[in-house]
């Protein structure tokens, strides 16, 4: 399902901060299953992708983000050894208002990865930038649009600052992170399956 070649021919950019993008990365054939797979969330925030309902398609294009030829490519690329270092993936369905505040990766993730899968993007926000600095949306060096196929992966440093203008609405991506050991993977699957259940909680409740 994915264009490895795309990836090894995809160049390192150094600024803002280490960061290489993938047209296409997703095989055009199986674009359109992986969004028909792709689990109706109604509300903000990411989920563990463990958590939810996945067809065959996505838990396929999940199972290969994950695997060894993907984080081996990576791994030339950003010159580290990743085979050392658990993947933690996410899901985010819908963007908020408060969504894509300026921000860095914690310290405990080496890269990041975003898989972006929405079909046919036109608006001007919701699209993630990668910035210069800490304080000013409009000072990016690089904006990537999030069409269904692209692929997004930066290193995580002190300096990564990245986010997006607001956007309300339906904005799918995979977030796949290689993180510093299992202890991080446990405690940000328990973090973010807490918070859905909290959502899940409060959207049942009623005004009385």
């Amino acid at each position: 399902m994915l264009n490895l070649d795309a990836l090894e021919g995809a160049p390192l950019v150094a600024q803002p901060f280490d960061h290489c993008i993938v047209s296409g990365f997703l095989a055009p054939a199986d674009v359109q299953a992986v969004l028909q797979d792709f689990p109706a969330v109604a509300k903000g925030g990411s989920f563990p992708l463990s958590s939810l309902p996945c067809g065959p398609a996505l838990t396929r294009l999940a199972e290969q983000l994950q695997g060894s030829q993907v984080a081996i490519a990576l791994g030339r690329k950003f010159g580290l050894d990743l085979s050392k270092h658990p993947t933690l993936m996410t899901l985010r369905a819908r963007s908020r208002a408060k969504d894509g505040r300026i921000h860095r990766d914690s310290d405990d993730k080496l890269l990041t990865a975003l898989l972006y899968l929405n079909d046919d993007w036109s608006d001007d926000n919701g699209r993630l930038r990668l910035l210069k600095g800490p304080a000013d949306i409009e000072d990016y060096a690089v904006e990537v649009e999030p069409q269904a196929g692209t692929l997004l992966v930066f290193r995580c440093t002190a300096r990564s600052w990245h986010g997006h203008k607001p956007y309300e609405g339906v904005r799918q991506v995979l977030q796949i992170n290689w993180v510093t050991d299992a202890a991080v993977v446990r405690r940000e699957q328990w973090r973010h399956g807490f918070s859905a259940r909290i959502k899940t909680l409060f959207s049942k409740v009623r005004p009385t």
